[in-house]
């Protein structure tokens, strides 16, 4: 394995070839004297670590010259770890340093050992980091219409969307609160050949319900108090392209009528009004409500659901959604850490040990809201389980019923045959005292399938 570059930055030559000999056997060391000479070398090899003296010429005497050949350094490669040498004297300035983005500081003189301890906790963090780097290039290019997910749920999702995209069928969404059912509507709407048309939303449930009417259908001048003027509903701006009916078990049983009415006749009356206006737009709808309950007690029809649900797209809750979390969480940390703290760079592995435990009651939403709190309040530059308010003591498993207790169970000790034996099924279905048919069917059962390589032991 090649040794990690190390760039040591000092304008004392016997101090350059001092570091060089100590540090040499452990890093490809690679001394300079000066800023321009310091920046043309990052430029070109990119090294994980550096050590900076903060006094350079032409101002050795102050760190003026110093912290600026920092920002110099972190502005090329922001994930470098910079080690500042400071004099007894200059502790404020290496606390500005450290503010600006340094990794580390050492006074001088320099004791040997504590450098070496330094640089070692450096790369590793270092390393840690490109992994995360690399998890969220990943996370990136998986993703479909801004949807990221690369488990086999998630890729099934994606060709159902391919599939039913290229069709006017009206479409109803399935899935818990927080799955991302909008995400999936929209991707329907953009994969389809209505994506240069407007996509227009409408929660069913965040509207009461006597303004909810006009909302959808619009109105006529002076049809009710407060109708001033005309006005278009949602499904007559959506002419052309996408409505998405958000909550659709929430919608009254009065206006389930009308739109029932609608669908069947792609036609729109506008409250007050006694004209007919054809409107030519695909209808998807979602929802987190169990609508066969809906349709037993009365309160959903079950002509409207037919109409709705020509196809039905299931959107599974986080927790079965294998590594996902875990690439989710990676892509938000890249997203919130540009637009809120730049000093945090990636997930400790403890951070990612706990994203896997923890069940996610609340889904997506709850993930992206615990990586905003958490990139906003961490006190490093690596978020720790309490930075996202997670712990393996505290995963509520008390959510896991009986049946998705077992499955849970199950699928790891298949996980854990399978990396122990190197993906032998034949051996580990002996392993585990199962015939190798019934492993084959219980790999194809959890998404363990060998072409995709050999699950990590966990």
């Amino acid at each position: 394995m090649s040794k990690p570059g190390l760039l040591i930055v000092d304008d004392q030559e016997e101090i350059r070839s001092q570091l060089r000999w100590a540090l040499d056997d452990t890093y490809d060391v690679h001394p300079v004297g000066n800023a321009r000479e310091a920046l043309a070398y990052m430029k070109r090899e990119r090294p994980p670590l550096v050590t900076l003296d903060l006094g350079l010429p032409p101002r050795p005497d102050d760190a003026v010259e110093g912290l600026a050949l920092l920002e110099g350094l972190l502005a090329i490669d922001r994930l470098t770890k910079v080690v500042v040498l400071t004099g007894n004297n200059e502790r404020s300035s290496a606390l500005r340093a450290i503010q600006s983005g340094a990794f580390d500081y050492i006074q001088k003189p320099v004791h040997l050992e504590t450098l070496r301890v330094t640089l070692s906790r450096a790369a590793y963090v270092h390393q840690l980091e490109q992994e995360n780097r690399r998890l969220q290039q990943q996370a990136t290019q998986d993703g479909f219409q801004g949807i990221i997910g690369t488990s086999s749920q998630m890729q099934h999702l994606f060709e159902t969307v391919r599939r039913v995209a290229s069709s006017d069928l009206a479409v109803l969404i399935v899935g818990e609160s927080g799955t991302g059912k909008e995400l999936v509507a929209r991707a329907v709407h953009r994969e389809s050949p209505r994506r240069d048309g407007a996509f227009i939303a409408i929660n069913c449930g965040a509207i009461p319900e006597n303004l909810l009417e006009s909302e959808l259908f619009g109105h006529e001048k002076g049809s009710f108090t407060g109708a001033h003027m005309q006005r278009k509903g949602r499904i007559e701006s959506a002419q052309g392209g996408t409505l998405f009916l958000d909550e659709i078990g929430e919608l009254p049983l009065s206006l389930q009528v009308k739109l029932l009415r609608f669908l069947q006749e792609q036609k729109v009356e506008r409250v007050g009004g006694r004209e007919s206006i054809a409107v030519d737009t695909r209808i998807v709808a979602a929802t987190n409500m169990n609508l066969t309950e809906a349709m037993q007690l009365g309160t959903f029809r079950k002509d409207l659901f037919y109409r709705l649900s020509v196809v039905q797209i299931q959107v599974p809750p986080l927790r079965e959604r294998e590594e996902d979390p875990v690439f989710l969480a990676q892509a938000l940390l890249l997203k919130y850490r540009d637009q809120l703290n730049m000093r945090v760079t990636g997930l400790s592995d403890e951070a990612r040990e706990a994203i896997r435990a923890y069940h996610w009651p609340g889904n997506v939403r709850e993930l992206e809201n615990r990586l905003k709190r958490a990139v906003v309040m961490a006190h490093g530059t690596t978020l720790q389980p309490s930075d996202l308010e997670l712990s393996m003591e505290s995963t509520p498993t008390s959510y896991l019923t009986l049946r998705e207790a077992r499955s849970q169970f199950e699928k790891n000790l298949i996980r854990q045959a399978l990396a122990r034996t190197n993906g032998n099924v034949t051996r580990a279905a002996e392993e585990l005292g199962i015939s190798r048919q019934a492993l084959h069917e219980s790999m194809h059962k959890y998404g363990l399938d060998k072409s995709k390589g050999i699950p990590e032991l966990q």
